[in-house]
This record gives C-alpha cells, sequence and structure tokens, in this order.
C-alpha cells in the first residue's frame, strides 16, 4: 500500500469542481429567494383581498338589517292639559284631561313602518289616594290622526287601580316606613293600558300624531308615556330576536357568495385569455395568408399587363407580309433581329426562351406570332423595362407550298 501524500493531490483539479458548485449554489438560492418572494406576495395580495370580501360582506349586511329592520320600540311621554275656566267654581276641572303626541322621531322621521303590525300601550303612574281610589273604572281613548289632521282610527279602553284592602295598604306602610320617610318608595301603582294589539300604518295616510283622551275629571296621575312596539314576525323575528346568531350567518353567506363571484370571474378571465391565444394565431395566420394572395394577385396583374404590352409593341411592328410577295419568294427566308440597346445584362434578368415562329393561315396574308412571356418572368415593372430593353425577337417567313 502506498501511503497518501497531500503534495499528490492537484489542487487546481479541483477549483472548477468548486467555482461550479459555488455558482450551482448562487442560483438556487436566487430562485429560491424570487419564488419566496412571489410566494409572500401572493400571500399579501391574498389577505387583502379577504379583508376587503369581508369588509365588504359586513357592509351589506349593516345596510340590509338598517333598511330591513323597522324601529323596534319608541317610547314618548304624555303630557295631558284640561281647561280651567269653569262655570261653577265648585269644579277645578272644566274638561277631560287630553294629550296631542307626535309620532315623529326627531320631528321628521316617521316611527312606524308601512305594513308592519304595532303594540301601542298608555303607562299611568298613579297615586293611591282616596281620589283615584273612589274613582272607579275610566276610558282611555286615542285617536291618531294624518298629516293633513284625519283621523286613521279610534281605540278606547277603560283601566283602574289595582283593588288593595284597608288592612294591606296598613300593613304596607308599616312595612315600607323607611323607605317612605327617606322617599325611595312611593304609594303609588303602574298602570298599563292597552290601545292597540296590531295597528298597522296606512301607506296613503302615514301617521305623524295621536290624540289621547281620559274620560273622567277627578283622575289624578303623576306621570304618562306611550309605548310602542313591534310585533316581528319571520326573518324579522329571527334578526330581532337571535342578532349574533343572524349577524354571522348574514356575513358568511354574503362573504361565500362574493367569493364565488370573484372566483367564477377569474376562472373566465383565464378561459378567456386562453381561448383568445389560438383566434389570434389564426388570425395571424389568415392575415398572412390574405397578404400573400394579394401580392400573388399583384404579380399576375402585372405579368398579364407586361405580357399585353409586349403583344402590343409586336403587333405594331411590320410582321405582316403580302401574299404576292410570300409565293414570288418561297425558297428565300428572311430573319430580322432587334439588337440590344447596348446594356449589359445584369444577374438578376432572365433570358427569355428562344421563340417559335407560329404559321397561320389568314386571308391570304401569312402572320407570324410571337410567344408571349412566361409567367414568374417579371418581379416588377422595372424588370419588365429592363427585359424588354435587353432582349430580342425572331421574326421571319414561313414557307408554304
Amino acid at each position: 500500500m502506498e501511503e497518501f501524500s497531500p503534495e499528490s493531490y492537484n489542487v487546481q483539479d479541483i477549483r472548477p469542481q468548486i467555482g461550479g458548485l459555488l455558482v450551482q449554489i448562487q442560483e438556487m438560492a436566487s430562485v429560491l429567494f424570487v419564488r419566496i418572494r412571489q410566494k409572500l406576495l401572493e400571500t399579501a395580495i391574498l389577505i387583502c383581498v379577504i379583508l376587503l370580501v369581508f369588509w365588504l360582506a359586513l357592509f351589506l349586511y349593516g345596510s340590509f338589517y338598517y333598511s330591513f329592520m323597522p324601529t323596534a320600540n319608541h317610547i314618548t311621554p304624555v303630557h295631558f292639559y284640561y281647561r280651567t275656566e269653569c262655570p261653577s267654581p265648585h269644579h277645578s276641572m272644566c274638561s277631560f284631561l287630553e294629550a296631542n303626541v307626535s309620532l315623529l322621531k326627531n320631528g321628521k322621521q316617521q316611527v312606524m313602518t308601512y305594513g308592519q303590525p304595532y303594540q301601542i300601550t298608555l303607562e299611568l303612574e298613579m297615586p293611591e289616594s282616596p281620589a283615584n281610589q273612589q274613582l272607579g273604572m275610566f276610558l282611555v281613548k286615542m285617536s291618531p290622526y294624518s298629516k293633513a289632521g284625519q283621523v286613521v282610527g279610534t281605540s278606547a279602553r277603560s283601566a283602574m287601580l289595582h283593588y288593595r284592602s284597608t288592612l294591606l295598604q296598613s300593613l304596607g306602610t308599616v312595612i315600607f316606613s323607611p323607605m317612605l320617610l327617606t322617599g325611595v318608595s312611593e304609594q303609588k301603582q303602574s298602570v298599563m293600558v292597552e290601545l292597540f294589539s296590531e295597528f298597522k300604518d296606512d301607506t296613503y295616510k302615514p301617521t305623524i300624531g295621536a290624540v289621547i283622551e281620559i274620560h273622567s275629571p277627578h283622575v289624578q296621575i303623576y306621570k304618562a308615556n306611550l309605548y310602542i312596539f313591534a310585533h316581528f314576525s319571520g326573518i324579522r323575528y329571527l334578526l330581532y330576536h337571535f342578532p349574533l346568531t343572524s349577524a354571522v350567518i348574514g356575513v358568511m353567506s354574503n362573504f361565500t357568495f362574493l367569493s364565488l363571484i370573484i372566483v367564477f370571474s377569474f376562472l373566465q378571465f383565464n378561459m378567456s385569455g386562453r381561448m383568445l391565444l389560438p383566434i389570434k394565431a389564426d388570425t395571424q395566420q389568415e392575415e398572412l395568408k390574405d397578404e400573400s394572395e394579394d401580392m400573388n394577385d399583384q404579380c399576375e396583374l402585372q405579368d398579364e399587363e407586361n405580357a399585353t404590352a409586349t403583344t402590343t409593341h409586336l403587333m405594331d411592328s411590320p410582321l405582316v407580309l403580302g401574299s404576292d410577295d410570300i409565293m414570288d419568294s418561297n425558297a428565300v427566308e428572311m430573319e430580322e433581329s432587334i439588337p440590344d440597346m447596348g446594356m449589359a445584362e445584369s444577374e438578376d434578368s432572365r433570358e427569355l426562351a428562344e421563340e417559335e415562329p407560329i404559321c397561320e393561315l389568314g386571308n391570304g396574308e401569312m402572320i407570324l406570332r410571337q410567344r408571349h412571356l412566361s409567367e414568374g418572368t417579371l418581379q416588377s415593372s422595372q424588370a419588365l423595362k429592363d427585359t424588354v430593353d435587353k432582349n430580342y425577337y425572331r421574326v421571319g417567313v414561313c414557307l408554304c407550298s
């Protein structure tokens, strides 16, 4: 076994390999960096699109909820008034208690939505005074009216204080005396009077206010409030009683719908782009084919024009001989040639084939015709001029026996 010597290892042999390996590593790193950057960019664009679609879905749900859901409840205070100008000095009140209540929010927007049923209730806060206890039942009347002052509907309900015996009142006074003395509690009752159970506003005569009357001149009231509650059903019931669940379902539905629209639009755009590529290629091929056909047609027209001009030039030359001269010189042949114009033939010019004389019998004449130029020999008007100038034509007399 020979011992390994470091000096025998050729360092110069591995330098190209190391250099190639470094170049490969650099190329791989650059490609990896480009791919990572592309992936990060695609991820950022995807996140931005998702956030945009989510906010758009949330905005659509909020707009739908605001426009579809009417006012759930409305509370307004009721201030009663009465006349004191009585003809009899023994009565302090000369009329029933009346109140004119506005049913407009902020004085402009209507509280009740068309077609939506509402429950209208009047709350009366009445003291447990001997006058109210002796009053017994009394009548409460409500008459809503439109903007034109026309009464839309009328409702009248009876009400009274809840009965409490003298012993119960005494025990309650003794037990709640500390609270009564400090003013935390009072001896009063809240009487709820339901005036309308399902009131629906008219589309042609929207309600803007109501007149409330209490048909009793001796009733005593601390304060009164008018409550308007909407009776929801169907989708409105779910939206009002389950707002969080309805919001999640609505936003996710809008998000899914918008996502499908975006995906289908993207796929349609890609498919249309792929379909346009072969169409564009076929169109280019057809255009090239049409251009080539047009060039061929132009060349054929030029060839025909050149051939016509050549034939006209030959026919104008004295090639027709009389029959008497031909019969006298049966054995004689005459040859004439058209010499060149003294210009040297170029490399691009093409030689015309030797013309064959063609004899035809006419009316006492022998006509020598020249063969037409072959197609494709002349490419342009200049080439035609050069060819006509550089070539010669043979003319002769046909022998007749």
